[in-house]
């Protein structure tokens, strides 16, 4: 089955066992940028298998039925290509860039490496060793640490809550068995989805797909009807060592989809999405309380956060917490002006359209779209869309969002005699 979506040069093609192969023609490039997307990330982990996924993303590097993991280092190399793979809450990807003459042997090797795996016991603990060596570097990086544990909270006893890497216990319980059953479950053809960028020939790829996952079953979708729910906790986590309080506030926001995410999008901007944003001009420049201190949206197909992040030092946490709250009551109370509502919508617009000039941004921007909207919108519907955002609509969503009885608050430092409650929350 294909469609054509003539206005960005998209063709789609559904495979018999469910793989869709979705294409962008970049005629004025050569390079071809190429991805495997599994829809199957961490939060579709059971009790017992917090981090499979994340693991079974380095064993697929670890050698196929037709190749060591030195001859897949070496075939990528020769080739002049790279491979690539990430895990996400909601997906895996497993990636490759290569001049357009080689994108046969660098398909070759990415389905080799995703359909072939071999799972061997030696493999499976030696990368439990880098793993867990994994994890202690993270939990030694202060930002990274007080993230998790604002995660965690937020979305206490929920998938999404749990780590990506897993913890030292649940990768320490990895067998064969478990890896292999959690693989064959999830990575099937209507979990999976190819996409291309650059300059290739649909045909071409889909002729490729066709040959490397034609024996893939079909399975079944990846579904996780356990539905999410926030948690405002407030918590403090003492650190001796730590020079720095290092803090994450929080309040649930929109899922990626929502109609209303232009707006969402705005109003994230203008709180803490760059240089001139509220939080950067008041906490940084004019109070010097903090070095780093932005805001992100981290949205999913059913829920999502909204998170601001400041290191500073343990006597200004308080202040710190202060002024982002200022900030929430400001955008609540007053109409954002109109320069500042202009600039936001230059900055978003300029970021998208810089987002989108290599073969790597447009290869995973199709991901995106054919997962979370199953549909694919031109630049122009893009930009019209944040252009629509009011300073009424952000104001109503900031009257949404910032609620004193929705805020959580991680601190982790050295926080001895340092208290701050829910009292101390209102906005």
């Amino acid at each position: 089955m294909l469609e054509v979506l003539q206005s960005r040069d998209i063709e789609i093609t559904r495979l018999p066992n469910g793989v869709r192969v979705v294409t962008e023609q970049m005629p004025h490039v050569r390079s071809i940028s190429a991805g495997v997307w599994i829809e199957a990330g961490s939060r579709c982990e059971g009790p017992g298998e917090t981090g499979v996924s994340h693991f079974i993303e380095h064993l697929l590097f670890k050698g196929t039925e037709n190749r060591s993991a030195e001859e897949i280092a070496r075939s990528a190399d020769s080739i002049g290509g790279n491979l690539d793979a990430f895990t996400s809450k909601e997906l895996v990807c497993f990636s490759t860039k290569v001049l357009d003459e080689h994108l046969p042997k660098a398909f070759d090797i990415l389905s080799d490496l995703v359909l072939h795996p071999l799972f061997r016991e030696d493999d499976l603990e030696k990368e439990k060793g880098v793993i867990l060596e994994e994890i202690k570097m993270e939990e030694d990086s202060p930002d990274y640490l007080v993230h998790e544990i604002f995660t965690a909270n937020f979305w206490r006893d929920h998938p999404l809550g749990k780590p990506i890497l897993g913890t030292k216990d649940s990768i320490r319980g990895f067998g064969r068995e478990s890896v292999e059953s959690f693989y064959r479950r999830w990575y099937t053809g209507v979990n999976t989805v190819i996409t291309a960028a650059g300059h290739l020939s649909h045909d071409a790829l889909v002729d490729l797909a066709s040959d490397g996952f034609r024996d893939l079953p079909a399975g079944q979708p990846a579904v996780d009807s356990r539905k999410p729910v926030t948690h405002a906790r407030v918590t403090l986590r003492n650190k001796k060592s730590l020079e720095q309080a290092h803090l994450c506030l929080g309040v649930p926001s929109y899922p990626l989809a929502h109609e209303r995410r232009f707006a969402c999008h705005v109003l994230n901007t203008i709180l803490g999405g760059g240089m001139s944003s509220r939080l950067f001009q008041n906490i940084r420049e004019r109070q010097g309380l903090a070095y780093s201190v932005f805001s992100e949206l981290s949205p999913y197909r059913d829920t999502g956060c909204l998170s601001i992040y400041a290191g500073t030092s343990a006597e200004s946490a308080r202040r710190v917490v202060q002024s982002v709250l200022h900030e929430f009551r400001s955008l609540k109370q007053d109409a954002v002006p109109p320069e500042e509502l202009r600039r936001a919508k230059d900055y978003l617009k300029g970021s998208l359209v810089l987002g989108l000039e290599s073969t790597s941004s447009r290869m995973s921007n199709l991901a995106r779209q054919e997962l979370y909207f199953r549909r694919f919108v031109t630049l122009d519907e893009l930009v019209d869309s944040i252009e629509a955002v009011t300073a009424a609509d952000v104001q109503d969503i900031a009257c949404q969002f910032f609620d004193q009885k929705l805020i959580a608050l991680t601190i982790l430092g050295n926080l001895e005699g340092f208290h701050i409650g829910r009292e101390d929350l209102a906005c």
